[in-house]
């Protein structure tokens, strides 16, 4: 019961300093973490330098991990949830866990299940991760 008072605490801290958009500073600084991450994962595969093209073939396949071990949440969200409410999760975090699904909703006007996330997600890292050893072993450095 405790957890459940913090989490619509916290809920209530987001929604009274929450700015244009639904967010405040904090959200906002997540979310455009996310972003940068995001680019990061479509045109990283085009890096011009070897040691950046096996930086990114690390971290592509342990970002992947790490949802999978994390319950589907990134450790971006879990962050912010502790900065919040002190705690790793919180359900008062409508991103923790479903990030694209609701930037999907928020820009698109729709929300795809967990699967079709899941699906996409999964099915685009792979083929990045694969033009990225394309890359790393046809380019001439």
């Amino acid at each position: 019961m405790a957890g459940e008072e913090e989490d619509r605490r916290a809920g209530a801290l987001v929604a009274e300093t929450a700015v244009a958009g639904g967010r405040d500073a904090l959200g906002w600084g997540c979310h455009l973490v996310h972003l940068a991450v995001m680019v990061y994962f479509v045109a990283g595969w085009l890096a011009p330098a070897r040691a950046a093209l096996l930086f990114y073939m690390v971290f592509v396949p342990a970002v992947a991990l790490q949802w999978q071990v994390n319950k589907n949440a990134c450790v971006l969200n879990n962050l912010e949830s502790f900065l919040r409410t002190g705690r790793w999760r919180s359900s008062a975090n409508r991103e923790e866990g479903a990030w694209l699904a609701t930037l999907c909703e928020d820009t698109l006007g729709f929300r795809p299940s967990p699967l079709q996330v899941n699906v996409f997600t999964y099915s685009l890292l792979l083929a990045l991760w694969l033009m990225a050893l394309i890359h790393l072993l046809y380019w001439k450095f």
